[in-house]
């Protein structure tokens, strides 16, 4: 009973909860029972809260003016802040911290009904490829314990590829949603930027973060991007346009459809397993109509350089808060102000932070802010100039969504530049503010799950998951739990 509950996508446990086939109680014990047995295995979450998720759900009215995730359990990314409740970062220095306010995403799901069982394990401030910086241990791949999930937000793919929750909640950066659901065999979607708020998430870099989705499903990313959708007055980048009816509005039967196959994404660099799966993903949608053509994006190269900039500019201002004054723990010793700040940053950020807080403090002072961080935004600009170019062309863009299926743990973490380049294939959307979907389309020869990825234009959600839902549909994946072993 546990594993088929688990199994099944958010609007099929909808359909059974409102014809009271089951209940919210039996729903969220499910979750617990899987938790307990499977997560001291891959560490998935930082926190959980079996206790007070059993109350809520005896508490959830499941009728439809309850919201359309009421009696569900959902798990959040531990740097969206939910008012009392401790929210880390995956950090040493937040170790504690209990945000007055809750994320204008986390009100929305909670408004839909949801019940929030903990928060997912995270790259610590939603800085690495892999799960491995967290402060709380590092998270394993539930498709191979011997290997990373991906990251930053490997806590709450692992999470959903477990079967412990149906969804989850996680943040994009540079590629932080999309990466762990294609290595972890899940969906994830990174909206257009602004089109979510940004309210009550931790900033690593503002003009780069979203909030997304990370499900089991294309149709359960339809309706999580639905709900979380919106303007939100708190949010000064945030979009003031309607939010259409994703879930209910999916068309996978599209006329006329141009597909874009750029060639910096394939080739060179990226696993030949991987380009043979997503060329064949491409060739299914041919054969559904779809012509496909080849596009150019150019500044590809460039990209990465551009995005670790301007990352780690914005992550050494936005970080630059964490002084063990106003909240988190504080260096015991000190001779003064100064070294106060000094040592409890040295002692509560992790290698990875410090490395980045670094690079960017650097690129930004006197004398080397133009040569790189001026540089880096005028390369942005190009990367924009060609998502435009190549949307003149086609519709949308279908490539890997990364270079290589999930790789062994402790294989890259030594290697930092290495460790980034996981992110050459996701960063340019980011830079670009782009709607982006991840899906499972194959397993490799090692039986780990292979992603295709598709970039469309500005606002384009709607076409995204239409096109998403239709690969899903012809690809030989079948969503499903990891099979994990008692």
């Amino acid at each position: 009973m546990e594993t088929e509950l688990l199994d099944l996508s958010l609007n099929e446990l909808q359909n059974k909860l409102q014809n009271s086939e089951i209940s919210p109680v039996e729903l969220v014990e499910a979750s617990i029972s899987r938790y307990q047995n499977f997560d001291k295995e891959i560490n998935s979450f930082v926190s959980f809260n079996s206790k007070e998720s059993l109350q809520k759900a005896r508490e959830v009215d499941v009728s439809r003016e309850n919201g359309p995730l009421a009696g569900i359990p959902l798990a959040l990314k531990d740097n969206l802040c939910r008012a009392g409740y401790a929210t880390t970062c995956g950090s040493n220095i937040l170790e504690g911290h209990r945000p007055p306010y809750t994320a204008t995403a986390v009100k929305a799901i909670e408004e839909a009904g949801a019940i929030i069982v903990g928060n997912a394990n995270m790259d610590e401030f939603a800085m690495g490829s892999s799960t491995e910086t967290s402060a709380y241990g590092l998270t394993r791949n539930p498709w191979d314990t011997e290997r990373v999930p991906g990251g930053s937000s490997g806590g709450s793919a692992a999470a959903v590829a477990a079967g412990i929750v149906p969804a989850a909640l996680g943040s994009d950066t540079g590629g932080s949603i999309r990466q762990p659901a294609a290595f972890s065999g899940v969906v994830g979607f990174k909206p257009t930027y602004g089109r979510v708020s940004r309210y009550g998430l931790i900033a690593f870099a503002s003009s780069l973060d979203q909030i997304g989705p990370i499900t089991r499903t294309v149709e359960d990313a339809a309706l999580l991007t639905e709900i979380i959708s919106g303007h939100d007055p708190a949010d000064s980048t945030s979009l003031d346009q309607p939010v259409p009816e994703y879930h209910g509005n999916i068309n996978p039967k599209p006329e006329n459809l141009t597909v874009g196959i750029p060639a910096e994404y394939f080739g060179e660099g990226v696993d030949e397993e991987v380009e043979t799966i997503v060329r064949q993903a491409a060739s299914d949608l041919k054969a559904e109509g779809a012509e496909l053509v080849d596009v150019s994006l150019s500044t590809t190269e460039q990209a990465i350089s551009a995005y670790y900039v301007i990352a780690t500019a914005e992550a050494s201002s936005n970080l630059a808060r964490f002084d063990g004054v106003r909240y988190g723990p504080r260096a015991q010793e000190f001779e003064d102000m100064i070294d106060m700040y000094s040592q409890t940053r040295a002692e509560g950020f992790g290698a990875e932070v410090k490395r980045r807080i670094m690079l960017g403090t650097f690129v930004l002072s006197s004398g080397y802010y133009e040569a790189y961080y001026g540089k880096a935004q005028k390369v942005r600009t190009l990367i924009k100039r060609d998502f435009e170019n190549a949307f003149e062309k086609c519709d949308l863009i279908l490539t890997p969504t990364t270079p290589t299926a999930a790789f062994k743990l402790g294989s890259r973490v030594d290697d930092p530049v290495q460790m980034y380049m996981n992110d050459v294939l996701t960063a340019p959307t980011n830079l670009a503010g782009l709607p982006a979907i991840t899906l499972p389309v194959d397993a490799n020869s090692d039986g780990l799950p292979v992603a295709a990825q598709l970039i469309g234009p500005s606002l384009s959600e709607q076409m995204l998951f239409d096109i998403a839902y239709l690969l899903q549909e012809l690809s030989p994946w079948e969503p499903c739990s990891a099979p994990l072993k008692e």
